[in-house]
């Protein structure tokens, strides 16, 4: 839940003490303001809880699957991703003309956290405001806001609405960029500073983990060189098309026609090779901050392992997808699959892809820890 910060005006004063002494601290009462919203039912923490791994915890007609919008109808097409260790993408930038990484949202069409943070007020399924004037008029209806916007931002910030959306982006971006979002306190973490030890089942999957003779994994999902680094994020920030079938539950209730371009939908992206590509994403709370891929398609973090593991094995049962008791439904974009990622290792048994999930577990900051217990319960 929001901390609760100090916000008083002094009075007598000529003009009002500044309630937030810090761009971390403004950005923090941003994050919570549901006045934000059209509505005022929603606030950037509605869809990133702090509670809940920085997703959406909130139960709809398809699950948890994708969002709901601040009119109390519109349904997302896409989850929303965690911002956890969200400062740690890089910029957008294309590195040969395959490929792409980082950037903000699942397509990257958003630079840096400011850039995201100012998405989803505009967005008419989301906070539903129709433009930055009338975000800043919600703001200026704040005292506490427009003291401290002028003492952090200068006396003259509210002359220009897209200023002072602007600042109101920079803020929330700040806030992100503490520690609460990225603490590195993971079992994982601890172990690494010699503080636990790993269970049998959880080191056999860290070094299936890291290991290219044994599993893929790490091919998209490690970013730097050492596999003991200390900072590690669990992510390239990569774009892959992995074959992530349609999410039919979902495009029932949305009523969303035609494909997920993926990162073909970013407006500066128009070359074909891009189609049914989506952002890595980090794999930090991954056991707690499902249902999985871009369009929540996967329940468990188990069946995503299957997923992956269906590329690699011969086996007959290893087709069927374990939630559905049918066959894995085929691509929504069949085209620019990730071939040589995803057959690179051989099948997983059992053992192998419980020991991968123990160790995903692993990855769980230590405020969400309970969070796996209730789900063993």
């Amino acid at each position: 839940m929001r901390v609760c910060l100090a916000s008083v005006l002094v009075v007598g004063l000529a003009s009002p003490v500044a309630a937030f002494d810090s761009l971390e601290e403004l950005g923090e009462a941003l994050f919570f303001d549901v006045n934000l919203s059209k509505n005022r039912t929603q606030s950037c923490a509605t869809c990133h809880d702090p509670e809940n791994g920085f997703v959406d915890p909130r139960e709809t007609d398809v699950g948890r699957a994708v969002s709901l919008g601040d009119d109390g109808i519109s349904l997302g097409d896409r989850t929303a991703p965690t911002a956890a260790y969200a400062k740690f993408t890089p910029d957008f930038e294309q590195l040969d003309k395959k490929a792409w990484r980082g950037g903000m949202f699942w397509d990257g069409r958003a630079a840096g956290l400011a850039g995201q943070a100012g998405g989803p007020p505009l967005n008419p399924i989301e906070m539903g405001m129709p433009d930055e004037a009338s975000v800043v008029a919600r703001l200026a209806e704040n005292n506490d806001y427009v003291a401290s916007f002028k003492a952090l931002f200068g006396d003259a910030i509210w002359d220009d609405d897209a200023a002072a959306y602007d600042a109101m982006t920079q803020a929330i971006a700040a806030f992100e960029s503490t520690d609460l979002f990225s603490p590195f306190d993971s079992k994982y973490d601890r172990f690494l500073r010699g503080e636990v030890k790993l269970t049998d089942e959880e080191e056999l999957g860290r070094v299936l983990f890291f290991s290219e003779q044994f599993t893929n994994c790490n091919l998209c999902h490690q970013l730097r060189p050492s596999p003991i680094a200390k900072d590690e994020t669990f992510t390239n920030y990569e774009y892959h098309n992995i074959g992530t079938p349609v999410n039919e539950t979902v495009r029932a209730a949305n009523g969303v026609k035609g494909p997920d371009l993926g990162l073909l939908a970013n407006p500066d992206i128009d070359t074909a090779d891009a189609g049914g590509r989506y952002k890595v994403p980090t794999l930090r709370n991954v056991a707690v901050t499902g249902p999985y891929m871009h369009n929540g398609v996967f329940k468990d973090l188990r069946t995503v392992v299957l997923f992956y593991n269906k590329y690699n094995t011969l086996d007959k049962d290893r087709q069927i997808n374990p939630e559905t008791g049918k066959p894995w439904a085929m691509p929504e974009i069949p085209q620019n699959l990730a071939v040589t990622e995803l057959i690179h290792g051989p099948a997983l048994d059992d053992k192998r892809i419980d020991a991968l999930v123990a160790f995903m577990k692993t990855l769980t900051d230590a405020r969400y820890e309970h969070l796996l217990e209730d789900q063993a319960n």
